[in-house]
């Protein structure tokens, strides 16, 4: 692993504070487990859970002169896997780590993983864009699946993440009531494609009508047309070059609401009657 820079104090307490909350946090024993994982000494075994993490943070840091410590404890107590039956909870603690470690230029994924961004300033004014986007959106009554992404560190330069998010969530709910691995094109297809000789796995209707059938392959096409519009290229473009503004965000994010309530209300359809 490359060797990261301590953190300072400030930053090691809101993480600290945030992986030891009373309500939210991490229990006792994860939080002995993942010390011991990572090799970082339980130097406070009998102090509040945030108190212990955060001697422990402060000592290995002092003793090793590197942060990959936290690191690494930031990693084994964020992976998805711990979450299948917990999303809240992971939201909630990625999105308050997020707050902390955007002053030192890092941003952890929905994928559990910590990566480089650039350092927040101020968060003031990225409070107050995600503040204006979310009551934007709520006038627009969309689903509360999109709201979540309207967060300080993702609108803080401009919408670029907002937008990238909300669109994989859209690829997570299709993946979950599925059953499906792939991603883009070939997922959309695979869970909503139907033909005479082709059987959907998901459908948002009942497939019996003309009418019913067009529009299932209108949403598909309206959901190719959206990872292959806007996730795809805010997936693979440096951010420089996607400048996503708050106009465009508000029309991408709405159509994202109206794919997640139809997502919700798509039911699994191994047959259907063709015309």
């Amino acid at each position: 692993m490359k060797i990261v820079e301590p953190f300072d104090q400030q930053t090691l307490e809101a993480i600290s504070r945030v992986l030891g909350d009373t309500e939210k946090g991490l229990t006792g024993s994860e939080i002995n487990h993942f010390l011991d994982t990572c090799e970082i000494p339980n130097v406070a075994p009998l102090a509040t859970k945030w108190v212990r993490i955060y001697n422990a943070f402060a000592e290995y840091q002092n003793k090793n002169q590197n942060g990959n410590g936290v690191i690494g404890f930031i990693h084994n107590a964020m992976k998805p896997v711990r979450y299948t039956d917990r999303k809240d909870i992971f939201e909630w603690r990625r999105e308050k780590l997020n707050y902390a470690l955007s002053f030192v230029g890092l941003e952890l994924g929905n994928d559990g993983k910590l990566r480089r961004v650039v350092k927040a300033t101020n968060i003031d004014e990225a409070l107050k864009r995600a503040n204006r986007l979310k009551a934007k959106l709520e006038e627009r009554n969309v689903h509360q699946d999109v709201l979540k992404f309207c967060r300080a560190e993702l609108v803080e330069e401009n919408y670029f993440h907002a937008v990238l998010e909300a669109t994989k969530s859209i690829a997570d709910k299709i993946r979950e009531k599925s059953g499906l691995k792939n991603d883009g094109a070939d997922l959309v297809t695979g869970a909503f494609a139907l033909g005479r000789d082709v059987n959907p796995i998901l459908a948002i209707n009942n497939l019996i009508t003309e009418t019913e059938q067009g529009e299932q392959r209108a949403f598909l096409n309206l959901l190719i047309g959206l990872f292959g519009m806007f996730r795809n290229p805010t997936a693979h473009e440096p951010k420089i070059k996607w400048n996503v503004s708050e106009e465009d965000a508000l029309d991408i994010l709405t159509i994202a609401s109206l794919v997640h309530r139809k997502l919700d209300k798509a039911y699994s359809c191994r047959s259907y009657r063709s015309i």
